[in-house]
């Protein structure tokens, strides 16, 4: 069985000028889509498109509903939507901030959530949503306290509005730990960590950003998959 060709379906992808999200932009571009990069930075689109120069762009801020309906406006009609942009809080418990705590919510939930709906009558029939949450939706991380009971929210989410929004698909994208640049620091502590968890599961490694694109490409192709979690965590949850 073929899967169905994304030449010339036109995706959007929020959070498309850096990490994952570049990684899918680029993916979706080599398998012959038209493809949107929508991000908060313009000069990250800038460098983005030079990178991808087929691709349009445009700015949004995922915190704000009318920002987002507003580039549904822009855009136009679609075939998939890919939401990746997020503010990852890695903080303990007792260490984050209540405003850091909604601002994590504001981006990452609530910006899916906004997406979603404004995107709902833009997309054409056989099309799909795609959400990204991450394994500490299920597996307590004592520095991912808010992020994982954010990642549980989507992945929530995404199951219902697999039947909210049917015919469109819906499903999520459950990642663990992956080597982008919103990994690094000055004090290269975050670059130790992927370190030890390279060593601690399965797979021997963590993943790289176009592994995941290649996941994000698999549910927009797969016709029959809706309201699934796909996890691509190198066997993290298993060790």
């Amino acid at each position: 069985m073929q899967y169905p060709s994304l030449k010339d379906k036109r995706i959007l992808v929020i959070g498309g000028s850096a990490g994952i999200g570049q990684a899918i932009a680029i993916a979706a571009a080599d398998s012959g889509a038209d493809v949107v990069i929508a991000s908060r930075s313009g000069a990250k689109l800038a460098a983005a498109n030079a990178r991808l120069p087929g691709a349009r762009t445009a700015v949004v801020d995922v915190t704000d509903e009318n920002s987002v309906r507003a580039l549904f406006e822009i855009v136009g009609a679609i075939d998939h939507l890919i939401t990746t942009a997020a503010v990852v809080q890695r903080k303990p418990f007792f260490d984050i901030t209540a405003a850091e705590a909604h601002a994590a919510f504001e981006s990452k939930f609530w910006g899916q959530f906004y997406a979603a709906r404004c995107a709902a009558k833009w997309i054409r029939g056989n099309g799909s949503i795609t959400f990204f949450s991450g394994i500490s939706s299920r597996r307590g991380t004592p520095s991912l306290v808010i992020t994982g009971a954010i990642n549980a929210a989507i992945e929530s989410l995404s199951r219902s509005l697999a039947l909210t929004l049917a015919p469109i698909r819906v499903n999520a994208i459950s990642p663990g730990y992956v080597d982008t640049p919103g990994h690094d620091d000055a004090a290269g502590k975050r670059r130790v960590v992927l370190e030890q968890v390279a060593k601690s599961i399965p797979a021997g490694r963590v993943a790289r950003p176009e592994e995941v694109a290649q996941t994000a490409l698999y549910l927009m192709q797969s016709e029959f998959t809706t309201g699934t979690v796909v996890d691509i965590d190198g066997g993290h949850l298993a060790a």
